[in-house]
């Protein structure tokens, strides 16, 4: 078979597989809502922070829990992937996704990633059923994340030792209408997840 005839030939098709097991049955073992809690912000809005508190305090309550960060999946799952428009789009694909699944297999899901472009999160939204997707705007400001600057990123954007770095030389789409807003600048950590766990157990 010459590349030519390769090429032509069609693609067999993806037949999803039925699995027997129900999402309502793998959520109704663990006693709980699955749901997937999205933190969106610039760099350095304390979206990690937020979400590594806000775990602890569901796992203490006896909620079953995972985070989704976005710099540890950099290392692995989306290592492939630089950090141009494109790149970042497929990184958010990838990280709802596999948000999605975890949410089918009965967890609350926390994902924690600037996800910049407001597209994105809504493609990501979608994946899920309605109430299922808990967007939270970390809107701490620019000024306050930039002079925090924990892993030195702003400082190397603005010497143009990193390019197309959120809120310098590439933009952050904000939330229109998200569920939840927190700066982090003005309410203590405790607060923000109380006001994060109300939303969970009301909604």
């Amino acid at each position: 078979m010459n590349k030519s005839q390769s090429m032509s030939m069609e693609m067999p098709a993806i037949r999803p597989y039925g699995l027997a097991l129900s999402n309502e049955a793998r959520a109704a073992l663990k006693s709980q809502r699955p749901r997937c809690i999205w933190l969106t912000g610039l760099s350095g809005a304390g979206k990690s922070t937020l979400a590594n508190a806000l775990e602890v305090q569901l796992n203490q309550s006896g909620f079953h829990t995972f985070i989704l960060d976005g710099d540890n999946l950099r290392g692995g799952l989306c290592s492939d992937l630089g950090m141009g428009a494109d790149c970042r789009r497929e990184n958010i694909r990838r990280m709802a996704e596999v948000a999605r699944l975890m949410v089918d297999a009965g967890l609350i899901v926390i994902v924690a990633a600037i996800s910049p472009f407001r597209a994105e999160r809504e493609t990501a939204r979608r994946l899920f059923a309605e109430g299922d997707f808990i967007e939270v705007y970390v809107s701490t400001p620019f000024s306050v994340c930039a002079q925090r600057d924990t892993k030195g990123l702003y400082q190397a954007a603005l010497e143009g030792r990193i390019k197309d770095f959120t809120g310098i030389d590439s933009p952050y789409e904000a939330p229109l209408a998200a569920e939840c807003s927190i700066d982090t600048q003005d309410l203590e950590l405790d607060d923000a997840c109380a006001r994060l766990l109300a939303i969970l157990l009301n909604k």
